[in-house]
């Protein structure tokens, strides 16, 4: 049982690894499922096994990388012990955007296919490693500060409807200006985002 089970897994594995170098390199218009199998070593069927069309496994993608970035920018800010709500929420935005200037391409496939649906449905997705999920890590922080704010989903959607909006020119063209010295902006209104919306 165990084996079949690895087995399925290195199959998604390879699925998902696939999809995600010819989406990046050639984008997901140009990309067929035919491609995506035979970079991967599997067959069609098996594709068909695990997902709809190439659509699902670009949404699947996503809320992988979303979830995986989330994950790693909330253990970097643990292990700094970040007193206040609004710095820690400034720490991930930072950590996720920082990782956007290093990984261009991933921004490009992102903010190309992204929508907030999308996303939502990311950040609502667990992995399965973990079990934990980008929005699972939100509401963590809101509870261990007892922050109380008046509707944390439409904060939440005000925070990375600015931060990738506003960062997506700056980090991939300097226009209008070159991303660090967006940055220190762009942290303000985050902050007035979350102080307009606190009850605390």
């Amino acid at each position: 049982m165990g084996k079949v089970d690895d087995n399925k897994q290195q199959k998604i594995d390879a699925l998902f690894k696939s999809a995600y170098d010819l989406f990046l390199n050639q984008g997901i218009e140009k990309t067929s499922i035919s491609d995506i199998v035979k970079k991967a070593g599997v067959a069609k069927g098996t594709f068909y096994l695990y997902f709809e069309d190439k659509y699902d496994i670009r949404d699947q993608l996503i809320a992988r990388t979303a979830n995986q970035l989330f994950l790693e920018a909330y253990q970097a800010m643990d292990e700094k012990q970040i007193p206040s709500l609004e710095d820690k929420i400034i720490f991930i935005v930072d950590y996720l955007l920082d990782f956007m200037v290093k990984n261009k391409s991933v921004l490009r496939f992102i903010s190309k296919n992204l929508s907030w649906g999308i996303f939502r449905h990311a950040m609502m997705t667990a992995l399965p490693d973990d079990h934990i999920n980008a929005y699972h890590i939100y509401q963590k922080l809101l509870k261990a500060e007892n922050v109380s704010l008046r509707s944390p989903d439409i904060t939440l959607f005000l925070i990375i409807e600015l931060a990738s909006s506003a960062s997506f020119s700056t980090i991939l063209e300097n226009d209008p200006i070159p991303f660090d010295e967006l940055k220190p902006y762009l942290n303000d209104s985050i902050r007035a985002i979350i102080r307009a919306v606190s009850d605390t």
